[in-house]
């Protein structure tokens, strides 16, 4: 299956699960993780009309970031470290994966050095897994108490590997719950909830995901043994 098809069908699946959701069929993007993938994969999927794309790592998305057209949307979804920040806001639209206090007073600092606007994501370990990143659920209100910024426009998790269907609902309605009770202990809208990959993003566009991070569906089989 080519890039197009592979878009083709994600795009339809997206439709259903909102119409079935009962949701606008504008209430959820689509970004297509390209990580690994060469940029001639991000070319082909950009003539097809694609314009949000997802790196997981910093100096990838600097190789490829000159390769290709300026009107592309780069989404940041990997675990950002400190000393990759400065380079991530030269790029980056929107930053996912901001996942402590420390790291957010870091990016909101340099952005203002940069004059950059990023939208800001904290990424909450909704399913208490040991090996994900992301701040503990009960830590999420200190954080936005502390650095109050108006860059951050949401919440972003990843579901454990091969949970059940149940799990998947728990996890996601949990990242919308969590939501709904900051915006109302802090008076303040958290509109986006970047939720949902190629396994089981419709799942998460029922509990109301407004991001789906979508990559092996779209682009095929992904060799993390290859350098692209």
């Amino acid at each position: 299956m080519g890039i197009q098809e592979g878009l083709e069908q994600v795009r339809a699946r997206i439709s259903a699960a909102l119409e079935s959701a009962g949701r606008p069929q504008d209430s959820a993007r689509l970004v297509a993780v390209s990580k690994t993938f060469p940029a001639s994969d991000v070319e082909t999927a950009y003539r097809c009309g694609q314009r949000l794309f997802g790196e997981n790592r910093v100096q990838e998305l600097q190789e490829k970031y000159p390769k290709l057209p300026a009107d592309i949307e780069w989404h940041l979804i990997g675990h950002l470290q400190a000393n990759k920040v400065r380079h991530a806001l030269e790029q980056s639209a929107w930053i996912h994966s901001i996942d402590t206090l420390p790291l957010l007073e870091r990016v909101v600092r340099l952005a203002g050095e940069l004059g950059k606007e990023p939208r800001l994501l904290l990424e909450v370990n909704v399913s208490g897994e040991e090996s994900k990143f992301g701040m503990k659920p009960d830590e999420v209100e200190g954080v936005l108490t502390q650095c109050p910024t108006p860059l951050c426009v949401g919440f972003m998790t990843v579901a454990p590997f091969d949970a059940t269907e149940s799990a998947l609902h728990a996890v996601f309605a949990g990242l919308r719950d969590l939501r709904d009770r900051m915006e109302s202990r802090l008076g303040r809208r958290f509109p986006e909830l970047s939720m949902g990959m190629s396994g089981d993003f419709e799942i998460a566009l029922a509990e109301g995901a407004t991001l789906v991070r979508v990559g092996s569906a779209i682009f095929g089989h992904r060799d993390y043994g290859i350098a692209k």
